[in-house]
């Protein structure tokens, strides 16, 4: 498919640069350029979210059935 892009003279210069130091088409390089990050994307998406370990830290130290109460009176002896 042909189509017109208007590229910024710093994204051109790459373009050219890169073309040179690799000898391949100015046309390839800059297929490569667009077509590499958006099919890095599509493979992002489909990412299995990881699991995270879950590890026994054994009994309380404390008893925390009543904490909120606890904390409530820690409160009312600040003020």
């Amino acid at each position: 498919m042909r189509t017109t892009v208007t590229l910024e003279p710093d994204v051109q210069a790459l373009l050219r640069e890169a073309s040179l130091r690799s000898g391949k088409p100015f046309k390839r390089i800059l297929d490569d350029a667009v077509r590499t990050p958006l099919k890095a994307g599509q493979r992002t998406a489909a990412a299995p979210v990881p699991e995270w370990p879950s590890l026994d830290m054994g009994a309380p130290l404390l008893d925390l059935t009543k904490a909120m109460a606890l904390a409530d009176e820690l409160d009312e002896q600040r003020r």
